[in-house]
């Protein structure tokens, strides 16, 4: 409804109807999820009477706006990425059989799914998955994505081979190589991915890994530092070793995953700052 329309929309049509929407931890704590605190624009010269006529009239002239806002977001949406293969893909007559479906685990649609390609005009792929459901709930739409995209046919198997000793020869070292970095994503079953996770999956999913990262030894060890509250001289040194993640990327905006920024998020490495975890960043973990 009016969430899916940006907040500073809700905040203007509040505006006409004399109300204001406000953080649900606090005057100025911000909002949890989709959910806000309505409340009274104005105080004084007004009755008591008057205040509370204006706040039942408003909530319900918000709520039947909202429920036309939301008949609308089931029409079939105008894909801007017109090369991408969420256009190529997301036919209409997928569209109309998926586009009510909620997943169990992050209550993800589609739509949420392919926000990016309905926004913006640049994307290759378009698309992001909100949980494991995703893949499962709406693989009319990800199963021929993936694959065209990976090159695979439908039944593709996962090979995993971690031996080590069948690498043949090394980078050639008079190349101008200055570092190596090894990258790895994990997800945990149970929890939204990132742009479907709810707010409490992501708080109880840091205070996993935290409790993880507690049993690591030997050159593993080091001390996890979350995003919210982080001391300024912290901050900047990990600007400095360019470890920081940072939010602003319109994609993960529009994608939803920069909900509640920076909640639920933060950095772990090691005492030699050879081994870094990225916590709740665009993967659960990287």
């Amino acid at each position: 409804g009016w969430t899916a329309h940006g907040v500073d929309k809700l905040k203007a049509r509040c505006e006409e109807l004399s109300l204001q929407p406000r953080g649900t931890r606090g005057e100025s704590g911000g909002q949890t999820g989709h959910t806000y605190d309505i409340s009274n624009k104005h105080r004084l010269g007004y009755s008591e009477v008057q205040l509370v006529q204006t706040m039942i009239d408003g909530v319900n002239k918000l709520y039947e706006e909202d429920l036309e806002l939301q008949k609308k977001q089931l029409e079939f949406p105008n894909i801007q990425s017109a090369h991408s293969l969420v256009a190529k893909h997301v036919t209409k007559e997928k569209w109309d059989k998926l586009c009510k479906h909620t997943t169990k685990t992050a209550g993800f649609t589609l739509a949420k799914a392919i926000a990016c390609a309905v926004e913006f005009d640049n994307q290759h792929c378009g698309i992001y998955a909100g949980d494991y459901d995703s893949y499962k709930d709406f693989a009319d739409v990800f199963d021929p994505i993936i694959q065209e995209y990976h090159g695979i046919t439908a039944d593709a198997k996962h090979t995993t081979d971690m031996d080590v000793s069948k690498i043949q020869g090394n980078v050639n070292p008079d190349a101008p190589v200055k570092s190596v970095r090894i990258r790895v994503g994990r997800s945990f079953n149970g929890f939204g991915l990132s742009p479907g996770i709810t707010r409490q999956q992501r708080l109880d999913l840091e205070k996993l890994l935290i409790s993880a990262f507690s049993n690591f030894s030997g050159d593993l060890e080091g001390k996890y530092y979350p995003l919210l509250g982080m001391d300024e001289n912290v901050r900047q040194q990990l600007v400095d070793d360019h470890f920081l993640f940072v939010s602003g990327d319109p994609n993960l905006i529009s994608a939803g995953m920069e909900r509640d920024w920076p909640e639920g998020r933060g950095i772990f490495h090691n005492k030699d700052k050879t081994f870094l975890v990225w916590v709740n960043e665009e993967d659960q973990t990287r």
